[in-house]
């Protein structure tokens, strides 16, 4: 199983809300430029987490694309940090419940290149 949120159109501009793959193991849940936590965290709740838990993976991996921060130059969603946050600790949790906690994490995108604190203060 592969899903995925991400801002949509946007380059590559492959990964619309029907693009199930050919084994119908892809579950795609783009969001809009503008969109933020909330919007993020309903995608993840309707389309992703309840797939991934039925899957029952043997491991789980994210893939952490950072370009989805609200400070990210390249990008215009809103996420946060506390919502990269919420989404690794559910993914945690299905990671321990389904596959005895076997879970990676890398980074994959990500564009700020200063650090976010020496920028404007979080809010």
């Amino acid at each position: 199983m592969y899903a995925s949120t991400h801002e949509m159109p946007l380059f590559p501009g492959t990964g619309e809300l029907g693009d199930r793959g050919e084994h119908d193991q892809i579950v795609n849940a783009p969001l809009r430029a503008g969109d933020g936590g909330e919007a993020f965290r309903e995608a993840m709740e309707v389309a992703i987490l309840p797939g991934a838990e039925d899957f029952a993976p043997d491991l789980v991996v994210i893939s952490a694309g950072f370009d989805g921060h609200r400070r990210d130059p390249l990008g215009n969603l809103n996420l946060v940090e506390a919502d990269y946050v919420w989404v690794t600790r559910r993914l945690m949790e299905i990671a321990q419940k389904r596959c005895g906690g076997r879970i990676v994490s890398v980074l994959e995108g990500g564009y700020a290149l200063t650090p976010w604190r020496a920028r404007r203060p979080h809010m």
